[in-house]
C-alpha cells in the first residue's frame, strides 16, 4: 500500500526518533517470511525491548540523516526489516539471531553499532554482548575478588598456626 507524502514524513519522524536513541541496529532479508512468521517476530521483540519496523529504504536513509546509523545509508538495497536496540545493545542482535535459526529466509545483512557498520555475519558478536544485569554482575565478581583475595591472605597466618596446634596435639596424643 502506498503512502502518501504525510504518511512518509510520520514514518521518517518516528524512525529518526527511535535511530537518535537506539543503541544498536540490525537489517536483515526477510522476503519469504510467513505474516505469521513476522507476527511472532514482532511480538518477540516486544518482549525483548526491540523496534522492529519493515520501512522503505529510501525512508530509512532519510530518517538516519545526522545519527549514528548514517554509515547504513549505502548498505540498503533490497527488502530489509530494521531491528532497532532501545535498552540492551544486544538484544536486536539475540532476536534475529535466534530467530534466524529457525526461519532460514530471515538473513541478517548488517549491522550498525557505535557509528560503525559491519556485515551480517557480525550478528553473532552482537547478540553475545552481555545483558546490563550480565555486566553489572560481572562487574562486581571483579570488585569482590580482590578484597576476598586479601581477607584470606590475612586469614593465613592464624590458620596456620591452628594447624601447627592441631599437628602437635595429636602427635603428642599419639606419643
Amino acid at each position: 500500500m502506498a503512502l502518501n507524502l504525510a504518511q512518509k514524513k510520520e514514518v521518517v519522524a518516528e524512525l529518526a526518533q527511535v535511530a537518535g536513541s537506539a543503541l544498536s541496529l540490525v537489517a536483515a532479508r526477510y522476503d519469504g517470511l510467513t505474516v505469521a512468521q513476522l507476527t511472532a517476530l514482532r511480538s518477540k521483540a516486544r518482549k525483548d525491548g526491540v523496534y522492529l519496523r519493515v520501512a522503505k529504504n529510501t525512508l530509512v536513509a532519510r530518517a538516519v540523516k545526522g545519527t549514528d546509523y548514517e554509515c547504513v545509508v549505502d548498505a540498503l538495497t533490497g527488502p530489509l526489516l530494521f531491528a532497532f536496540s532501545k535498552d540492551d545493545p544486544g538484544a536486536a542482535g539475540r532476536l534475529v539471531k535466534d530467530f534466524a535459526k529457525g526461519n532460514e529466509k530471515l538473513v541478517p545483512k548488517l549491522v550498525a553499532v557505535g557509528g560503525k557498520l559491519y556485515g551480517g555475519a557480525e550478528v553473532d558478536k552482537l547478540a553475545s554482548l552481555p545483558t546490563r544485569d550480565q555486566a553489572l554482575s560481572m562487574l562486581l565478581g571483579c570488585l569482590v575478588q580482590p578484597v576476598t583475595k586479601l581477607v584470606r591472605t590475612l586469614a593465613e597466618p592464624a590458620s596456620s598456626l591452628a594447624r601447627v596446634i592441631r599437628a602437635a596435639g595429636e602427635a603428642k596424643e599419639a606419643a
